[in-house]
């Protein structure tokens, strides 16, 4: 999943370069199509394509009309029953995160999934319920709603968990909780997500992320499986408001981020000061590819924003290895 796709020049020339854009594209859909029926693919796997796209397309469509919404996408069990300690610090997260104007997305389910759409309320709340022949029914609070979207593969639900996030956060849970934990950590270690706040969050005074976080540190990190800057791609806590804050502040100066050609943008909500730029050029030399980091404006390529056309943007040659460091380099922004 790539940052960000390369945006047309904004106005009546950009619309129109655009459509063609998508035209484009559209057709190269539609020739890879007909050359599934000239491979003689499977009856299965031609089900199987189509009932993706379909998905897809439908949930690309209710998305987009919540495109100026930051969102927070929120993992746990389904079998956290109601009144426990988890599902009342699951409520309690995604009541606050409402509150500050976020949305929430939820697996559409009962337990966690239940408590995050019940706290953020049903307004604030989207459903990517599913299908399982036991155990997942789309939950009272967002069933029916039309910002509930019902898959039958999990591929797909998965791409738009990490898709439309701007942060991700995980309660305690099962095999599925740790898949989705595991590949949203996969993705921005290695660029093919956008840098995004993922935060692990216990039952106040609870052990289950502690003991995941020592498990991580005993046999992927200390062993050489993972670099020591890739533990700053998440945080352990069971406290609300360190919570809270890791992804609120992610988007203190920091805003967004793409590619332009071999150039990486990092769209800023405040500019530099000349110091700071200099003190980050020193500490952060090691993930430039070439020359330095430099303070411009929006580049004519971006132009397709322009609600993001008046945010100063920190350029540079990205070495694309380090994405650990690229996290650190945002929290010496915000920090800043």
């Amino acid at each position: 999943m790539d940052t960000e796709p390369t945006e047309a020049p904004a106005g009546p020339r950009g619309a129109r370069r655009r459509e063609h854009v998508v035209r484009e594209i559209a057709d190269e859909i539609a020739a890879t199509a007909e050359k599934l029926v000239r491979d003689q693919v499977g009856i299965a796997d031609i089900k199987l394509i189509n009932t993706a796209l379909k998905e897809m397309r439908y949930a690309f469509r209710v998305f987009a009309r919540y495109k100026d919404f930051r969102k927070v996408s929120t993992f746990g069990s389904a079998r956290t029953p109601p009144g426990s300690p988890c599902y009342e610090q699951a409520h309690e997260f995604s009541r606050r995160l409402a509150d500050a104007g976020y949305m929430v997305i939820t697996g559409a389910g009962p337990g966690i999934m239940r408590a995050c759409n019940e706290g953020s309320g049903r307004d604030r709340s989207f459903g990517i319920n599913i299908r399982l022949p036991f155990e997942q029914a789309a939950n009272d609070i967002i069933n029916d709603d039309p910002k509930l979207v019902n898959f039958k593969y999990f591929f797909t639900r998965k791409l738009m968990f990490v898709k439309e996030a701007d942060a991700i956060a995980l309660f305690p849970g099962g095999f599925g909780t740790h898949d989705e934990g595991f590949e949203s950590l996969t993705l921005v270690q290695t660029g093919k997500s956008r840098p995004i706040p993922i935060v692990f969050i216990d039952a106040p005074g609870g052990t289950y992320w502690q003991t995941w976080q020592r498990y991580v540190e005993r046999h992927l990190l200390d062993e050489g499986m993972i670099s020591p800057a890739d533990m700053r791609l998440f945080k352990v806590t069971d406290d609300l408001d360190e919570a809270v804050h890791e992804i609120e502040h992610f988007y203190r100066r920091y805003h967004s981020s793409r590619y332009v050609r071999d150039l990486l943008v990092i769209r800023l909500n405040e500019p530099l000061e000349a110091e700071v730029l200099q003190a980050l050029n020193e500490e952060f030399a090691d993930i430039v590819a070439e020359g330095r980091m430099r303070q411009t404006a929006a580049l004519p390529e971006e132009a397709g924003d322009p609600e993001l056309a008046s945010k100063p943007r920190l350029v540079f040659h990205f070495a694309r290895r380090a994405f650990g460091r690229l996290r650190m380099l945002i929290d010496a922004l915000n920090a800043a």
